[in-house]
């Protein structure tokens, strides 16, 4: 049965202690040698021939079509929120949907960039597999936390009324804490939250996660970009140069990685992919960059939220990068609080660091270059949801 607390060890996945107290994945996402000496030692052709042959004929189920704009029918809280005057149209995300069959849908919310829809790129095949996808792809021109949140509100009761089941939430990075605040705001107005479970990937959910309070130069890469946008100095153009010039460098370095993804994407493919996420950089405005930035400082950090726990009761999953350093800080209180203290916050719960002992190290909420170090947690959480196989440990 899925007892809160650590992961299992299984046959597929290593395990190792840590030292926040939770367990380390290590298993090598694309090690490919033992499939391509098998197709070295059946056929006289090079190898990577008939293995890429292979995968193109299962592509359809690794990437499956493309998402389409979805049109709600169900938006009362955000109308309320609109009517009010407390945000304006041009913060809404944009909704987009990939109809599959299964028990359990699923909403993606992405972090700063990519947009949700690339977020999961490599994952998108496994996660149909359980059922619908929804995607909220946040405003270029504007960001409101109220609305966000609201919108939420609206698609989680959609999808109950299409599907008869709640949705499964995939946060990431600073998608996990709009969750994160979701929960918080449901809790505390007693409001049940209708989810069958959380995923929250590489966890951002306040500024102190980002720029350790009191110092000078941030010491991470995404502190240095968003620290303009805090200092309370005159904002202008350069700034969000700047950040645009950071995520992109961020983005690049993975980009370097192409070995690794040359088996799953063809070069056509590899090039979509990197035009979208440049896309979603060089798209966002300022304004839209300073309300994304000044929705985080709305979010308190988790040592103010004593109060709320338990924050909710459906199942959990909780997964880190083995090296977060380019953005998180070394005293990241959501962090802490995650991987110290989950069982407070969500009782059937599971923990896990994610690394990849045979290739580069798995950065900051890396699901495009690193999806398959991650598939394995996904998969299982999945899985048990679907045969209800979760308890609340003694």
């Amino acid at each position: 049965m899925f007892q809160s607390g650590k992961i299992p060890v299984t046959a597929h996945i290593g395990f190792a202690p840590s030292p926040h107290l939770v367990d380390v994945y290590t298993m090598p996402a694309l090690s490919l040698a033992p499939v391509l000496s098998f197709f070295a030692a059946c056929q006289r052709v090079s190898p990577v021939v008939p293995l890429r042959t292979f995968l193109r004929t299962t592509s359809n189920r690794l990437r499956p079509c493309a998402p389409v704009p979805f049109t709600p029918r169900v938006h009362t809280a955000q109308t309320i929120l609109l009517g009010h005057g407390d945000a304006a149209r041009r913060q809404a995300a944009s909704l987009w949907h990939e109809p599959h069959p299964g028990p359990v849908p699923t909403i993606v919310l992405g972090g700063f960039v990519p947009a949700s829809t690339e977020q999961i790129f490599l994952l998108r095949g496994h996660l149909a597999k359980s059922g619908a996808l929804y995607y909220l792809n946040y405003a270029p021109d504007g960001f409101s936390l109220d609305l966000l949140c609201a919108q939420l509100d609206d698609l989680v009761t959609e999808i109950r009324q299409r599907h008869g089941h709640a949705p499964v939430i995939f946060s990431v990075s600073f998608g996990s804490g709009i969750l994160l605040e979701w929960l918080r705001r449901a809790r505390v107005a007693r409001r049940p939250v209708p989810v069958a479970g959380l995923i929250f990937i590489s966890p951002v959910a306040c500024v102190e996660d980002l720029l350790t309070p009191g110092e000078v130069k941030p010491s991470t890469l995404l502190g240095r970009a968003v620290q303009p946008y805090f200092a309370g100095e005159s904002f202008h153009a350069l700034a969000v140069d700047k950040s645009r010039a950071i995520f992109a460098r961020m983005f690049e370095a993975g980009v370097q990685n192409k070995a690794a993804l040359a088996f799953l994407l063809t070069h056509t493919e590899s090039c979509q992919l990197r035009g979208a996420v440049m896309d979603t950089i060089r798209h966002i405005t300022a304004r839209g960059a300073c309300e994304r930035v000044q929705a985080m400082q709305q979010m308190l950090p988790w040592s103010k939220n004593d109060d709320l726990v338990p924050l909710c009761l459906a199942p959990a999953l909780i997964l880190y990068a083995e090296k977060e350093s380019a953005v998180l800080t070394e005293t990241s209180p959501t962090r802490r609080e995650l991987l110290n203290r989950t069982a407070r916050w969500f009782p059937l719960h599971r923990t896990g660091v994610i690394a990849n002992p045979c290739g580069t190290p798995v950065q900051h909420a890396s699901l495009i270059f690193h999806g398959f170090n991650f598939l394995p947690a996904i998969t299982t959480f999945y899985r048990r949801l679907k045969s209800s196989r979760f308890r609340r440990a003694a």
